[in-house]
């Protein structure tokens, strides 16, 4: 749980720096590969790391998001863009909306009562769950993945060292 929200912003900050530097690698053709039959396609899955309404709206926080229903653009530019845009209005919103109490607080979400706290923690948590699948999905579309948590081993091919795969 956020104890500050300041501690959110750093660290929201931090993952969605990450989690940008993949969808500016995707292409328009990269958006169609399905990995099975009725499964997510890269695109769906690229366009569900936008920032939405669905798991914060609960706590009452508003900020400018593509409609929860919208369709995935076919277009990776606009993917990219809209999560830009996206980020920095949530983070405007929980800055400008919330103090630190706000935090504290609680909702009823999914059954359970959460803090704000906690349902942003959530919430960076699942958008970091649906980043490692993209990178998968980006692995198998034939993409190069930057790295995250440390370097892609096209990164640690860049600096010379022996990448394994």
């Amino acid at each position: 749980m956020y104890p500050s929200i300041q501690s959110f912003i750093q660290d929201y900050r931090n993952e969605s720096a990450s989690t940008q530097k993949l969808l500016d690698t995707l292409t328009d053709e990269s958006l169609k590969l399905e990995t099975a039959s009725g499964y997510r396609t890269l695109g769906h899955l690229a366009w569900h790391l936008i920032p939405s309404g669905g798991l914060l709206q609960p706590t009452g926080l508003k900020f400018d998001a593509p409609p929860e229903d919208a369709e995935p653009p076919a277009s990776a530019s606009t993917i990219a863009q809209t999560y830009t845009k996206t980020v920095e209005s949530l983070l405007e919103a929980v800055q400008t909306q919330w103090t630190d109490a706000k935090l504290q607080e609680t909702v009823n979400m999914f059954g359970q009562v959460w803090t704000n706290g906690l349902t942003l923690q959530v919430f960076v948590r699942h958008e970091i769950h649906h980043r490692g699948q993209l990178t998968v999905l980006m692995r198998q579309a034939g993409l190069p993945i930057a790295g995250v948590y440390g370097p892609s081993k096209e990164e640690w091919i860049a600096m010379g060292m022996d990448a394994k795969a």
